[in-house]
């Protein structure tokens, strides 16, 4: 496993982030997610390949994500060896402050996510999206005293317009505070709106690239028209995906995957990987196999034209994931 710097901290992480959003306690929503036991080995293989780098969020399965999440790496290595985040926002209990990033949500949900996660701090710790109600100001200051705290050791950002982001790391530097290291984004083969304002931005300021759903919820990953389990439970996936404009990028993938004798999701990661500025593409597993395909495709080495290939046929569309 290759290891690299996240944007231009000292912070060393592995090409492939390992995202926990697969495991946790099933529900309506998410009725794919594993628990400790399913999830043992796949954390174990992960950590054996050389992947230290680990992903989650308060709001995944409602905490039990953070809570195996924390549990399995606490079985693995010492705190010190691995490089461990979360994210805060999402609404975590009813009523008044139960979600958001004030002041308030921040500094109580910092404390929560750790009592969870069976820590003392976070190697990278957030924002779930950008919030509309609450000044940057506030949600900076308090970011930056969670790292004073040594809750964190740094701050990222996730998918929001360029312009938001560049807002908040411009309050942050004028008032010397602490400011984002990473960028947690939309990016594939099949959503490369990303392109156009945010990557320029983040390789200009020396931020790190995590994309999420490099492989587009797996339809990168297997043929057209092939549908799992958590494909016909996923909203999100079926209202952006399921275009039929995405048909010919999914076949091209499909026929470079077959000329090198690879599965599909190895060249959709592959490409992903290719992308100037980005660190390290977030990948959801809840099988051996959907782990063996992420730690190969670092090493996959996509041609100029095969690049080319993959990327003529994509359409602009509409944004999505803020």
């Amino acid at each position: 496993m290759q290891i690299t710097r996240l944007g231009r901290t000292g912070l060393e992480v592995s090409r492939i982030c390992f995202g926990c959003m697969s495991f946790g306690a099933p529900n309506a929503e998410r009725p794919w997610v594993l628990g400790p036991e399913a999830a043992r080995p796949l954390f174990r293989r992960a950590w054996e390949a050389g992947i230290n780098f680990f992903d989650t969020a308060n709001v995944y399965s409602h905490g039990s994500s953070e809570e195996i999440t924390g549990e399995m790496l606490r079985e693995l290595a010492p705190r010190d060896a691995y490089v461990l985040a979360t994210k805060v926002n999402g609404r975590m209990h009813p009523g008044p402050n139960g979600q958001g990033l004030s002041r308030k949500a921040i500094l109580a949900e910092i404390d929560n996510s750790l009592k969870r996660l069976g820590t003392d701090y976070v190697d990278l710790y957030q924002i779930h999206r950008f919030d509309p109600h609450v000044p940057v100001e506030e949600t900076m200051e308090a970011l930056h005293d969670v790292v004073r705290a040594g809750k964190a050791r740094y701050i990222g950002a996730s998918s929001m317009f360029a312009w938001q982001f560049a807002k908040m790391q411009h309050t942050a530097e004028r008032h010397g505070w602490t400011q984002f290291v990473s960028m947690q984004d939309q990016l594939s083969l099949l959503y490369r709106e990303e392109e156009r304002e945010m990557l320029p931005l983040c390789r200009d300021k020396g931020v790190g690239v995590i994309p999420w759903s490099p492989q587009a919820r797996g339809r990168l990953t297997r043929p057209w028209g092939t549908k799992t389990r958590r494909a016909e439970t996923d909203a999100v996936q079926s209202a952006n995906l399921d275009r039929q404009s995405n048909r010919e990028i999914v076949g091209v993938v499909e026929a470079i995957a077959a000329e090198r004798g690879v599965p599909m999701a190895q060249v959709a990661l592959a490409w992903v990987l290719s992308r100037p500025g980005v660190t390290a593409p977030i990948v959801g597993m809840t099988k051996p196999e959907h782990l063996e395909d992420a730690i190969a495709s670092v090493d996959l080495r996509l041609t100029q034209d095969e690049c080319a290939r993959l990327e003529a046929p994509y359409v602009p569309v509409m944004i999505t994931g803020f």
